[in-house]
């Protein structure tokens, strides 16, 4: 059963545009920041889509942090920092909360997953009673796993359900097979009422149905299908007629 909005652990955001000096400097002055008020997240998967340089990333990193989470990603309980990169998104965003609070949650993210591999291994290097930190993640070293495998057996093991899951680019280190397993996984851990928002590139990651697709373009953020979305046209036009878009390309 797909979740219902009362479990809903974040309903939207707001952007507190009044407390903004200015909208020349980053992140305010990307599109979608620039015209941004409110959003609202579906229940249970929302998807922020657009080309690089949109602030997809950013948004989530910004909801991330308000949301209780480490910026370079991990669980509530990761706090750490290997180089403080973060923009101060997050200091203008007021998150709308639903009623019940995650008994769960990850931040996950390719960009500086291996910091937080190297975060576990710190932790797990020391002395403490109890299991170790990489037993909830397989018991396997993440860094004796190539980047895909890594990500995979942190997803499959550390996300439990009842949780809010924030993903930034998954595919970046999972295969095509491996992004339709995810979807599967998705759907069983919503069953357990857990919530997603995903920032992605993959038109096979942005399928799971009835999903909320946020679609950050030079004109700002507007809710879209996965049909709509110019991932979809371009990987649908390669696939039609790739000899005909190969020549045009190569053949400048």
């Amino acid at each position: 059963m797909e979740n219902s909005n009362e479990h809903q652990y974040l309903r939207g955001l707001r952007l507190e545009r009044d407390s903004i000096a200015s909208f020349e400097n980053y992140p305010f002055r990307l599109p979608s920041i620039k015209t941004l008020d409110e959003l609202s997240f579906h229940p249970n998967v929302t998807y922020f889509v657009g080309e690089n340089g949109m602030g997809k990333s950013t948004l989530l990193e910004a909801i991330a942090i308000n949301t209780g989470f480490n910026p370079e990603g991990g669980t509530f309980n990761f706090n750490f920092s290997t180089f403080d990169s973060h923009s101060p998104l997050e200091k203008y965003i007021k998150l709308i909360r639903g009623f019940q609070k995650p008994r769960d949650g990850f931040f996950l993210r390719a960009e500086t997953f291996y910091n937080v591999a190297s975060n576990i291994e710190a932790l797990d290097s020391e002395p403490a009673p109890g299991p170790r930190v990489i037993d909830s993640f397989g018991g396997v070293s993440l860094h004796e796993q190539s980047h895909g495998e890594s990500f995979w057996a942190t997803f499959i093991n550390r996300f439990g359900g009842n949780g809010i899951y924030l993903l930034d680019e998954p595919e970046a280190a999972l295969s095509p097979l491996r992004q339709l397993s995810m979807l599967a996984h998705i759907h069983e851990l919503v069953r357990q009422n857990s919530q997603f928002i995903i920032a992605t590139h993959s038109p096979i990651i942005m399928s799971y149905p009835n999903a909320k697709i946020i679609e950050l373009t030079e004109e700002g953020a507007k809710e879209t299908t996965l049909e709509e979305t110019n991932h979809y046209h371009i990987m649908k036009q390669f696939f039609d007629d790739k000899e005909r878009l190969l020549h045009h390309l190569l053949n400048k």
